[in-house]
C-alpha cells in the first residue's frame, strides 16, 4: 500500500502525521510513503529530510489524495478532502465523530474506511497508539509553560540579596494524562504544586510526583476509573457544590490555574466560575486546556487570551500540541505507525482490517460502505476496576481490651510452650554431651533466643538498619580469630585469617550501611 500524508489545512496546525522516521518504519513494513510539498516544513522536517528517507514528494494536495491507499493527517477532513477521498481509500486521522457526522455518512456512502485515532480504545495492548494521550501529554507540559510566560514571577522561591522570592502556587485541575504531565512540570520548575480529581485513585500519582492532592469534606460513592476507560465519571449536584466551594476557599491562594477536566463527546464541565476568578490576585493565570469543548472556567474565550478586570490571564488556547510541532508530530506518526504495524500483520505490505480486533475495530467509525460508530465496548479492560472493599468494623472499647487480653495470653502461651520444648531438648542433650561442650551449648542457645526475641519485635522498616548495625557489633568474633592466628597449626592461621577478613567486611559494611541509611533522613 501506498501510504500519504497531506499538508493540513486547519490554520496554525503546525504537526504532520509522517515524519521521516517514521516513513521508514512504515517502509519496512511492505509500504511506501508520499507526501505534499511543504507538509512537514512546520514541524521542522523539510522535503529534502523525507526524501533521503525514500519518501515520494509529490507537488499538489490532489495529487496526493490520488496517489495514496491510506491517507494519514492530524486534523479531521475539510470539505474539500472529504471530496477527494474515494472508494476503498483508507483515512486515518482525528475526526470527531460525534460533531463530523455528516463527514462520516460520506465517507461512508463513498465506501471509504476512516480510522478515528481519539477512539483508540484505552487498553493496555493500544498505549502505543494512544494519540489522545500522546497530546494530552504536550497540552499538560506546554499549559505550564505558557502560564510560567504570561507570570510575573518566578515558580521556585527564592532568597536573595534582593529581597525574598515566594514559590508561585499551582493548581491543577484533573489529573489525567494532560493534568499529571502538568503536575510534573510544575513541581520540577519549583512551584508549590496542588492538584484535585474526582478519582480518588489518582491521589497516590499524584503525591508520588511532589504535589499536594486536594481532598473534599464529602463522601460519594465514585466509579473507578479503569471501568470506564481511565476518564472521570459524571459527579451529582451535591458533590459539585462541595467541590466548587473548596475552589472557591483555593482561589484568593493560588497564582496559577491549569484546567484539565474533559470528558470524550461531553462539553466540559464549568468548574471554575466568574467569582473565583475575581477573588485571585491580581498577575494570576488561568489556562484552560478544555477550551475547545467550552472550557472549564466561564470567562474563557476559544483560541484567545484575555485578561480580567482585576488582572487575571486567562488562556484558552486550543494548538497547544501544535505549538511543540517537532514533538507533537514525532508522537503522533508514532502513534499511526504503530496502528500501522496492527493493520500489516505480515508485513508485506497488505492491509487487513480486521474487524475482530478490539483495537482495530474500537477505531473504524466507517467501513464497507458503512457507518460503524459507536463501537461496541471492548472486551479486555485496560486495567481491571478494584473490587470494593468493605470498610472494617469499629470496635468497642470493651472489645478492644477483649482483643488485646486473648493476644497477650496466646504470645505467653507460645512462649511458654517454647521454653518447656527448648528446655527438655537441652536436658536430652546434656544426658549423652560432655560437660565442657554443654557450657558452650548453652551459652548458643540463650544467644539464639534472646537475638530472636529481640529482632521478632522489630518492625520490617527498621531491619535494614538493625542488622546493618547489628552485623557490625556482632563481629567481636574478630577477637578470637585474631587470637587464633599466632597458632603453630598452619591450618588454624589459614582459616583465622579468612575469619578475620570476613569479619572485617561485616564491621565496615554495617557501619558503612548503617550511615547510608542514617543519611536517607538528613537535610542535603
Amino acid at each position: 500500500m501506498k501510504i500519504g500524508t497531506p499538508k493540513e489545512l486547519y490554520p496554525n496546525e503546525a504537526r504532520v502525521a509522517m515524519t521521516p522516521d517514521s516513513a521508514l518504519a512504515l517502509q519496512k513494513l511492505g509500504h511506501s510513503c508520499v507526501i505534499e510539498a511543504g507538509a512537514g516544513v512546520a514541524a521542522g522536517f523539510d522535503d529534502a529530510a523525507y526524501k533521503e528517507a525514500g519518501v515520494e514528494v509529490v507537488k499538489t494536495a490532489a495529487a496526493l489524495w490520488k496517489a495514496a491507499d491510506v491517507v494519514a493527517k492530524v486534523r479531521a477532513p475539510s470539505d474539500a478532502e472529504m471530496k477527494r477521498l474515494r472508494d476503498g481509500q483508507t483515512l486515518i486521522s482525528f475526526f470527531s465523530p460525534v460533531a463530523n457526522e455528516k463527514e462520516m455518512g460520506q465517507a461512508a456512502k463513498k465506501g471509504a474506511t476512516v480510522v478515528a485515532m481519539e477512539m483508540i480504545p484505552r487498553i493496555s495492548r493500544a498505549q502505543k497508539m494512544d494519540a489522545l494521550s500522546s497530546m494530552a501529554n504536550i497540552a499538560g507540559y506546554r499549559a505550564v509553560i505558557e502560564a510560567g510566560n504570561n507570570f510575573g514571577r518566578f515558580f521556585t522561591g527564592q532568597i536573595t540579596a534582593a529581597g525574598k522570592v515566594p514559590p508561585a502556587k499551582v493548581l491543577v485541575v484533573g489529573a489525567g494524562v494532560a493534568g499529571l504531565a502538568a503536575i510534573g512540570t510544575s513541581t520540577s520548575l519549583g512551584a508549590i504544586t496542588y492538584a484535585f480529581d474526582v478519582r480518588p485513585e489518582v491521589a497516590e500519582q499524584v503525591e508520588s510526583m511532589g504535589a499536594e492532592f486536594v481532598y473534599l469534606d464529602f463522601e460519594e460513592e465514585q466509579t473507578d476509573g479503569a471501568a470506564t476507560g481511565g476518564y472521570a465519571s459524571v459527579s451529582s449536584p451535591e458533590f459539585r457544590e462541595a467541590q466548587l466551594a473548596k475552589f472557591r476557599e483555593l482561589a484568593p491562594e493560588v497564582d496559577i490555574v491549569i484546567t484539565t477536566a474533559l470528558i470524550p463527546n461531553r462539553e466540559a464541565p464549568e468548574l471554575w466560575t466568574e467569582d473565583m476568578v475575581a477573588a485571585m490576585k491580581p498577575g494570576s493565570v488561568i489556562v484552560d486546556l478544555a477550551a475547545e469543548k467550552g472550557g472549564n472556567c466561564k470567562l474563557t474565550v476559544m483560541d484567545e487570551k484575555i485578561v480580567t478586570k482585576n488582572g487575571v490571564t486567562i488562556i484558552g488556547y486550543t494548538d497547544f500540541p501544535s505549538r511543540m510541532g517537532a514533538q507533537a508530530s514525532t508522537l503522533y506518526a508514532t502513534n499511526i505507525r504503530h496502528l500501522m504495524t496492527d493493520l500489516t500483520p505480515e508485513k508485506d505490505g497488505v492491509i487487513v482490517h480486521d474487524m475482530e480486533d478490539d483495537v482495530i475495530r474500537g477505531a473504524t467509525i466507517a467501513h464497507e460502505n458503512e457507518v460503524t460508530f459507536p463501537p461496541p465496548p471492548p472486551k479486555v479492560a485496560a486495567i481491571a476496576a478494584q473490587p470494593k472493599k468493605e470498610a472494617p468494623k469499629e470496635l468497642t472499647r470493651e472489645e478492644k481490651a477483649a482483643a488485646e487480653v486473648a493476644a497477650f495470653k496466646q504470645q505467653t502461651k507460645n512462649q511458654v510452650t517454647l521454653l518447656a520444648v527448648g528446655g527438655a531438648l537441652l536436658l536430652a542433650v546434656g544426658l549423652v554431651a560432655p560437660a565442657s561442650f554443654m557450657q558452650h551449648f548453652i551459652v548458643f542457645v540463650l544467644a539464639v533466643f534472646v537475638g530472636f526475641q529481640v529482632i521478632w519485635g522489630v518492625a520490617h522498616s527498621l531491619h535494614t538498619p538493625l542488622m546493618a548495625i547489628t552485623n557490625a557489633v556482632s563481629s567481636i568474633i574478630i577477637l578470637g580469630a585474631l587470637m587464633q592466628i599466632g597458632s603453630g597449626s598452619w591450618l588454624v592461621m589459614i582459616l583465622a585469617a579468612a575469619s578475620v577478613f570476613m569479619a572485617g567486611i561485616n564491621i565496615f559494611g554495617g557501619f558503612m550501611v548503617t550511615r547510608r541509611m542514617l543519611a536517607m533522613f538528613q537535610k542535603s
